[in-house]
């Protein structure tokens, strides 16, 4: 009979969200790989969460709502008015609009950046993770051909700091995209390629340096038609030098 595990829900909810501080981050990584009980926990919060970010994308406001409401802000003019009375309000009207504009794609990006953490969180977590397991990139390359739209290089580790575990193909805002799992001494780092053609834009800046985002390391750019992310708890230094690897290898 399976050994009943004490671990806080709130932990597990506080890791899942980045909330954890730095130094209990390794000790979670660890406990999570190691208790089948806290993997399921930790999936069963991710699919809840991207259940709320579904949920929330049904109630946001018409084109028709938003007209209707800037007629009741901004009533139509009248002959003989004196048109400068309504430039404050316009002005205001104008501000608050890309004061909105600015927040709702902020918070996408925060949406976004969260999402890709929760995908390598439940790496981590999972017991199967990867559905190539292959230290030859030239043996995980070709398993992603036919079973995602585009194609993309893997770079050669042999001789770096960085193993090559394999990958497993995942899904983002509905998209298909590579995941690869690279190890860093005792760490694991998450390497996510999508298309980004202008259909399918994902809501990231076009480039980033390596920072911080949901208690991770996170760098984003694009190339060649494709967006790449690497995602783990390591120093910025570290994600750059993977990420240049990357680069190199898809110039």
């Amino acid at each position: 009979m399976p050994v009943p595990c004490d671990q806080n829900p709130i932990t597990l909810a506080s890791y899942l969200d980045g909330e954890l501080a730095p130094d209990q981050i390794p000790a979670m990584h660890e406990h999570i790989a190691t208790c089948p009980q806290c993997a399921i926990e930790i999936a069963e919060l991710t699919r809840l969460k991207h259940g709320l970010r579904a949920a929330r994308g049904h109630h946001t406001p018409t084109l028709e709502f938003k007209k209707k409401l800037q007629q009741q802000v901004a009533p139509p003019r009248r002959p003989r008015l004196n048109v400068l009375r309504f430039i404050p309000a316009a002005l205001a009207l104008a501000a608050t609009l890309l004061l909105a504009f600015t927040w709702t794609q902020h918070s996408r990006r925060q949406d976004a950046f969260s999402e890709v953490a929760d995908l390598h969180v439940n790496a981590l977590a999972s017991t199967n993770p990867l559905d190539v397991i292959s230290t030859d990139r030239h043996t995980v390359k070709p398993w992603f051909q036919g079973r995602i739209p585009f194609s993309f290089n893997v770079p050669e580790l042999t001789g770096t700091e960085f193993t090559l575990l394999g990958g497993r193909v995942v899904y983002l805002h509905q998209q298909p995209g590579a995941q690869l799992i690279v190890a860093m001494r005792q760490h694991k780092i998450s390497v996510l390629i999508f298309q980004a053609s202008p259909g399918q834009a994902l809501p990231f800046p076009a480039s980033t340096e390596a920072g911080a985002h949901n208690a991770f390391t996170v760098e984003t750019w694009q190339s060649n038609g494709l967006r790449f992310l690497v995602i783990g708890d390591v120093d910025a230094t570290e994600i750059e030098r993977l990420a240049q690897s990357l680069k190199q290898a898809n110039s």
